[in-house]
Order: structure tokens, then C-alpha cells, then sequence
């Protein structure tokens, strides 16, 4: 049974418009079996959606928790700060090999689930992001990055579309892994 996910409604920023778009194309066709289908020792497309879908909940939930404290929550930015999201936001490149942290780690959500409701989370990542932009203002550092630093809402914004885009390029493969052992 191939699986399909609603249409997401956000689009206030273009990045996460993008990326929604990107992994609605990348996972277009596959079933759950598909998306369960991986090499001995790496993630399957289920579990790297999961790790986005953990990633969306964790940045809203850090968006939310700047508006209820009625400020941004970010730690004064080092040197290496700068440099890495020089790297990510502008050069738009997120270096191979660093694992993941715990917190966005698949935890076993069933793939059926993780593909419905993905598009959702990052709309409600749209959602919460435009609200602290229009708070605290757009060049204004309001959350913190766990590797990073402290970010501004665009900076976000296009760091999920930045590690997005790298994990969609995973599913394509696992995707066309899938599609030629199994069609």
C-alpha cells in the first residue's frame, strides 16, 4: 500500500516551503515497507524522516518556549559559532559524519505515522518561527543551536532546509535501493 500525506498550508518562509516540498517529492510512491527497507547498520527513509519529524518538534518547542519567557534564549556566540553557520546557512553545506544528537534520535515511530505527519510539524515550525520573528525582530539571535549557536529565525529556517536536503538525498537512495529490489 503506497502512502500519501496531506498538503502542507504554511509556506511563510520559502526554506521550509522547500523542504516540505523536497521530502513530500523524495518520499512520493513508497510504502511503508519501502521506507523500512535499509543496508545492515544505517537508518531506513522511516527513521531519517523521524529524525527531522524530532527535529521540528524540538525547534518548536525551543520557539515556544522563547515567547512564553517573553525573550530569546541564546548564549553569548564564540568563533567556531560563527564559522559553522557561515558553513550551514550561507555556503548551504552540513558536513558528513556527526551523529545525531539524543534527542533526535528515531525512537521507532511506526513509517505510516512519521509520513503523515511530518508535513504538519514543519508547518507548526513555520507557524511558531513567524510569531518570534515578528517579536523579537528578523536580525535579532533568538534561539540557540545545540551545535551551531545562537540563530536568527531566517538563520533557522534555513538550517532545516539546509539538513533537510541532506537527509532527502539519503531517502532518494534508499529509495531507489527499494525500487529495484522490490519493483
Amino acid at each position: 500500500m503506497l502512502l500519501v500525506r496531506e498538503t502542507w498550508r504554511g509556506a511563510v518562509d520559502s526554506d521550509l516551503q522547500r523542504l516540505d516540498e523536497a521530502i513530500r517529492s523524495a518520499t512520493l510512491g513508497m510504502s511503508a515497507e519501502e521506507l523500512a527497507q535499509h543496508p545492515e547498520g544505517k537508518w531506513c527513509a522511516a527513521e531519517i524522516l523521524e529524525h527531522l519529524y524530532l527535529t521540528y518538534t524540538g525547534t518548536t518547542k525551543g520557539f515556544e518556549r522563547c515567547l512564553q519567557q517573553d525573550k530569546p534564549m541564546v548564549r553569548a556566540r564564540t568563533l567556531k559559532d560563527r564559522i559553522r553557520t557561515l558553513v550551514v546557512t550561507r555556503f548551504n553545506y552540513l558536513p558528513d559524519g556527526r551523529k545525531a544528537p539524543k534527542q533526535t534520535t528515531p525512537k521507532g515511530m511506526p513509517p505510516e505515522q512519521v509520513l503523515a505527519e511530518i508535513g504538519s510539524k514543519i508547518a507548526a515550525m513555520d507557524e511558531i518561527i513567524a510569531r518570534c520573528r515578528a517579536r523579537f525582530g528578523k536580525a535579532t539571535k533568538v534561539l540557540d543551536h545545540p551545535i551551531l549557536g545562537p540563530l536568527t529565525t531566517q538563520q533557522w529556517c534555513r538550517f532545516h532546509w539546509v539538513h533537510g536536503k541532506h537527509h532527502v538525498k539519503q531517502v532518494l537512495r534508499l529509495k531507489k535501493l527499494a525500487l529495484g529490489s522490490g519493483r
